[in-house]
């Protein structure tokens, strides 16, 4: 059976958002040239890596109803319902990147569905997810971590889990520099921003955090921090850039999991509960 699509609220989010949106939009194109290698990762269920799957390895064997934040091409949630996921719903704003994502779940017969929508303001009710998924290049396009942060924590039912696997804040810094790792000039680690010159450039602005900044947000959102850990391997590397930053002596990805206290009430957010419609045909 072939899951609708389904369009959320683009009303009200802000003039860079929306800039991003659309950067995003033209660079999800490669999503539908691409579109048979991507399946062929789709099936291979092999878009978690080894921290992932470490991490998430309980709480996969309990068949949880998963939310992925700014889920772009889906390929990690094919890899989380053959995992153990009961079913995964995506929301990304990009309706290009949403529609390729369902064909090839719809193709591979998974129990996947997609909403195009923005975070914050994800159109679903609270008490949604055992999982929110996220990371691999999505917070850097929040800027409120604080907003973010009480968004997941709201879709989480009691004894649900956040899990985050991002790359860290400190790689907008590293320059590509083959020789020996370096900083760039134009950066800063305290920046509130930054242009967006790699994938999908166009424009588009990054929004510079702070590692402390993330578990901030997370902690202030009434989640309970469970692990914090750092890595040397990056979660992307462009074909052709063998950067000396990624040789093992920099951070390039974390990994956040945390969840509500299982003693206490969620916190206090903004309730939500219309269901998303779905897209009309174009």
């Amino acid at each position: 059976m072939t899951a609708a699509i389904a369009y959320g609220d683009h009303d009200g989010i802000d003039a860079v958002t929306e800039a991003n949106r659309k950067a995003w939009e033209a660079a999800s194109r490669k999503y539908v040239r691409e579109y048979d290698g991507l399946l062929a990762q789709a099936a291979s269920g092999a878009l978690l890596n080894a921290v992932e799957r470490d991490l998430l390895r309980d709480i996969l064997d309990g068949s949880p109803e998963v939310v992925h934040l700014q889920s772009g091409h889906g390929l990690e949630d094919a890899a989380l319902v053959q995992a153990g996921a009961k079913s995964v719903v995506g929301i990304d704003y990009s309706s290009t990147a949403a529609r390729a994502a369902q064909q090839w779940a719809d193709e591979l017969g998974l129990a996947c569905r997609y909403i195009v929508g923005a975070v914050p303001g994800v159109p679903l009710a609270d008490g949604t997810a055992d999982l929110v998924y996220t990371g691999k290049g999505a917070l850097i396009w929040m800027p409120d971590l604080d907003a973010w942060a009480r968004e997941a924590a709201r879709l989480l039912r009691p004894g649900g889990h956040l899990l985050v696997y991002e790359g860290h804040p400190a790689v907008p810094l590293w320059t590509w520099d083959e020789d020996t790792p370096g900083i760039r000039a134009d950066r800063s680690y305290f920046a509130r921003h930054h242009v967006n010159d790699t994938f999908p450039a166009r424009g588009a602005t990054e929004w510079q955090s702070t590692l402390g900044q993330v578990v901030t947000a997370v902690i202030t959102a009434g989640l309970e921090l469970l692990s914090l850990a750092e890595y040397p391997e990056p979660f992307w590397r462009p074909g052709g850039v063998n950067a000396a930053a990624w040789d093992g002596r920099l951070p390039n990805t974390y990994s956040l999991l945390a969840r509500p206290p299982a003693s206490q009430p969620g916190p206090p957010v903004a309730r939500h509960s219309r269901p998303a419609g779905p897209i009309p045909a174009s």
